[in-house]
């Protein structure tokens, strides 16, 4: 046993899911590689008393049966799938898909109902259980990654066990600071975007719900969104790498999106009626993941960037805009992407990646590390 696997399930027991004894933990895997892992969580819990429970996910399949799927057959999956859910205490995803192209070719129209219709699952588990979820090294996220698999491997447990308690103080003052904050202003290449984030809850992401973690989070006052962004990071969503995306935003609204597929992007975009508004603005500070991968639980915590999220809002952060779509897009606002400045009610808060306020210094990579 790789004793780092060791370590990376103790985070994921002992801090993320924080097991009691008599919890029911579900255990959701995907792939060969990540049996050595899923072995140790199931010791893990019986250690602190906990109740594991396992399902194996395998995207090859679940593409078959998305093919041809029926809206009955769908809501009787919803059905069952909500009643496994609702009688567990914990939940852990492990996910290590060997192709991330694998749902390219579903309708969009199908795509769209089985996000819609398995909606409520995701949302009792994600406000009525303590979950996180994470990928797993293998030899696809290494090819993403532009690295050799024991080189990326490396990198995966340098950034999945790093110290998230030191983490989580440093994110204090961040916090406190959202908490007082009304008007955001974003500025960079292509970039002017203005919006509220008045009487929403900053929450601190450090280790708890994503592996790896480092992100403030919040959501803008629903309505309160003016201006256009121009994301600067590849986003993989349904099977399809979307490049170049343009949203012009008028009254919280995108009324017009472009990509490197107009249609596809405008297909996502009108799931339902939430999509088109934004459920989620989020600082990401890991000191470690620095350029994107197209993997989002990566990508969404680079150091320097900020992600602006179309679609469902959290529970903790409520702004009201509800959707079976949650869209983690990223700007990352480093000097070698071109820069680019955050203002909280008119202050400079972070340039070119980098936090301003003294009281922030702690949140950069050299201070986190």
């Amino acid at each position: 046993m790789d004793p780092r696997v060791k370590k990376l399930s103790n985070v994921l027991v002992d801090y993320s899911c924080d097991v009691k004894p008599g919890e029911k933990v579900f255990i959701h895997y995907e792939g060969e590689c990540t049996k050595p892992l899923v072995k140790q969580l199931i010791k893990d819990v019986y250690a602190k008393g906990g109740l594991p429970y396992f399902e194996i996910r395998d995207a090859e399949v679940n593409r078959e049966i998305l093919m041809n799927c029926t809206e009955e057959q769908i809501k009787f999956m919803e059905e069952y799938q909500m009643k496994q859910m609702e009688g567990m205490d914990a939940y852990i995803s492990i996910r290590a898909g060997l192709n991330t192209s694998e749902m390219s070719d579903v309708p969009s129209e199908k795509m769209n109902m089985y996000n819609r219709i398995l909606h409520p699952v995701l949302e009792e588990r994600v406000n009525h259980t303590k979950w996180v979820v994470l990928r797993y090294p293998n030899h696809s996220m290494a090819q993403l990654a532009t690295t050799s698999l024991e080189a990326f491997e490396d990198f995966y447990f340098d950034v999945c066990t790093l110290d998230y308690k030191k983490m989580a103080d440093a994110m204090t003052p961040l916090v406190e600071l959202m908490n007082k904050t009304d008007k955001v202003h974003i500025v960079g290449p292509g970039t002017d975007l203005t919006f509220s984030i008045k009487g929403i809850p900053a929450i601190k992401c450090s280790g708890e719900r994503n592996i790896p973690d480092g992100e403030v989070y919040t959501a803008p006052v629903k309505d309160s969104m003016n201006g256009i962004i121009s994301y600067n990071t590849p986003s993989e969503e349904m099977g399809f790498t979307f490049e170049n995306i343009v949203f012009e935003v008028k009254d919280g609204k995108i009324i017009k999106s472009t990509a490197n597929s107009d249609k596809k992007i405008n297909e996502l975009l009108d799931t339902d009626e939430g999509a088109r508004f934004f459920g989620e603005f989020a600082i990401g500070v890991n000191p470690y993941v620095l350029y994107p991968m197209k993997d989002t639980l990566f990508d969404e915590k680079i150091a320097g960037s900020f992600h602006l999220t179309p679609g469902q809002s959290y529970e903790d952060a409520p702004n009201g805009n509800n959707s079976a779509v949650h869209w983690d897009l990223v700007m990352i606002q480093r000097p070698e992407y071109g820069g680019g400045e955050i203002y909280f009610d008119d202050v400079l808060i972070r340039k070119d990646g980098l936090f301003v306020p003294p009281e922030l210094h702690c949140l950069n990579p050299d201070a986190l590390k």
